[in-house]
């Protein structure tokens, strides 16, 4: 053991030394910020590339910004206020600091098309499979590269057309839907809630081949042969409160860790248990059961197990598609009856088409609304667009970028010059944004009128419900396709549809994953 004086000897002898790698180490970083900051002036006079408008006045490190942004998200207005940063910056696209970090926000339809198409190369999900991971783990939504091609390629053949043209197998649960409706008897009720439940109870029987039933209680009565199982009635709420969680990881970008509470980890653990109970018994059927399983109906669990036996996959890819077959639908469709029920001229010339398409909703007249009847009916095709203009599924999305390149428009004072974008830097496209631009949409972006679309020029990437280029969505005929069906049917049962909302416009939106009412769709009808 060295003795104090030993020790003090030695510490002298080897501080020349530390000083020298000191500035070695401060040398060679010197260099490097140098020869960086003259590889992006190069490379910003090559590209033409100039500054878009800085958003100022966010607090330390932005950081009131983002808590501002997360509160505002939590009360349902964060979409119009980001929306009105635009229009009080006077451009579509700027940028700020997160913690020194840039972040670009736009809603410049080029710069989409760039992000999602023509640069798809430059950008990726960065660290969405990290925000994402503890409940949808390795599924389509969450990777990248290899892992995303793979999954799109066995997953391309679930939604081929003969798959989403049986829309009849909808029906059964319509009717227990149409029960709730009646006993209300004429009183208010909450429709995006009873959607919520149709398509949960609807993609559960599409995914897993047994649906989970939820809207079946004492009120109803139902033929369904309902199975019950420990973790099964979890479900439908664990779902939620962990999407609700996903979203707030997402917003936070890197501080995503902090958002990890035991109650975001026990819904997890029970949508999981949820999901295992149907990759187990799919895994222990043979494949001639499974064959005679699915004579009633296609069964897209049963499909996969064809493809893999990979129970974590199954998992995964199965929870990635429950998000985009349940939740954007009930936000399309709950969207879509707000709007009607405050619109009931809109609502009458609608029903007066399905009448004329469809028929008066008799048993004989059910079987003619097909696949391709639903897509000849014009004024409902209007009424699901504008609803997805003004409420689009996803309303803010981000890549990041995976190498130095640019945005097309955006910087100096006119918006017009390429903007620099460096590697690792977050790019946020702003859908909800753009498709409320008078721009694009005319004085009238703001209200809902499905007559727009009449003769509608060619909006290009101004409209992007189901986002676009190599990651353009794979159920979208299959969402749309249920929608219609739902809303030709309610409007044959009910024909008065009237709004109990007496609530400022325009409402607020809760956003998750994807986006729905905040409150509910509050209607009478009967």
């Amino acid at each position: 053991m060295l003795r104090f004086k030993e020790l003090t000897i030695t510490m002298f002898d080897i501080t020349p030394h530390l000083t020298k790698w000191y500035a070695i180490i401060s040398y060679a970083a010197l260099v490097y910020a140098i020869s960086t900051f003259i590889k992006i002036k190069l490379f910003v006079r090559k590209n033409g590339c100039k500054e878009p408008i800085k958003l100022l006045d966010c607090g330390p490190l932005s950081i009131p910004l983002l808590v501002k942004m997360l509160r505002m998200k939590s009360e349902g207005t964060f979409l119009d206020y980001a929306e009105s940063l635009f229009v009080n910056l006077a451009t579509s696209t700027f940028y700020l600091r997160l913690c020194g970090v840039r972040v670009i926000l736009t809603k410049d339809p080029e710069n989409t098309k760039a992000i999602l198409a023509t640069q798809f190369n430059d950008f990726a999900l960065g660290v969405r499979h990290k925000h994402f991971l503890p409940l949808l783990g390795d599924g389509i939504f969450t990777l990248d590269g290899e892992g995303w091609k793979q999954s799109r390629t066995m997953l391309r053949p679930q939604f081929a057309r003969e798959q989403v043209a049986h829309v009849q197998s909808l029906e059964p649960h319509l009717q227990v839907f149409a029960q709730h409706i009646r006993n209300a008897k004429g009183d208010t009720i909450d429709l995006q809630n009873l959607f919520f439940k149709l398509t949960v109870d609807t993609a559960t029987e599409f995914l897993f081949g047994e649906s989970v039933h939820s809207l079946v209680d004492d009120s109803v009565t139902s033929t369904f042969a309902i199975e019950q199982w420990e973790g099964k009635d979890k479900f439908a709420e664990s779902f939620n409160v962990a999407q609700a969680y996903l979203s707030s990881r997402a917003y936070s970008q890197m501080f995503y860790f902090l958002i990890n509470p035991k109650e975001f980890r026990e819904s997890c653990k029970d949508v999981h248990l949820f999901a295992k109970h149907y990759v187990n018994k799919a895994l222990a059927a043979t494949p001639e059961e499974l064959e005679a399983k699915s004579k009633g109906g296609y069964i897209f669990l049963y499909e996969l197990v064809k493809q893999t036996r990979n129970p974590k996959m199954l998992q995964d890819q199965l929870l990635n598609i429950m998000i985009a077959g349940r939740d954007t639908t009930a936000g399309l469709l709950s969207f879509t009856f707000f709007e009607l029920a405050r619109n009931p001229e809109i609502a009458a010339k609608l029903r007066a088409e399905i009448l004329q398409h469809f028929g008066e909703g008799t048993p004989e007249d059910i079987p003619s609304i097909t696949f391709e009847s639903l897509k000849k009916c014009e004024y409902l095709k209007w009424v699901l667009n504008e609803a997805l203009r003004l409420y689009p599924s996803v309303p803010v999305n981000f890549r990041v970028a995976t190498k130095t390149t640019t945005l097309p428009r955006g910087g100096g004072k006119d918006g017009n010059s390429p903007v620099y974008v460096g590697k690792g830097t977050t790019v946020a496209y702003a859908v909800y944004a753009t498709h409320r631009d008078p721009e694009y949409y005319g004085k009238d972006a703001d209200v809902f009128r499905p007559e727009r679309w009449e003769d509608a020029k060619r909006l290009g990437w101004a409209y992007v419900p189901f986002n676009g280029g190599p990651r353009i969505c794979l159920g979208q005929q299959f969402a749309l396709t249920e929608a219609s069906y739902i809303i030709v049917r309610l409007l044959q049962m009910f024909p008065v549809l009237e709004s109990k909302d007496d609530r400022p416009y325009p409402p607020r939106k809760s956003v998750q994953l994807t986006m729905c009412h905040q409150d509910g769709i509050f209607v009478l009808m009967t």
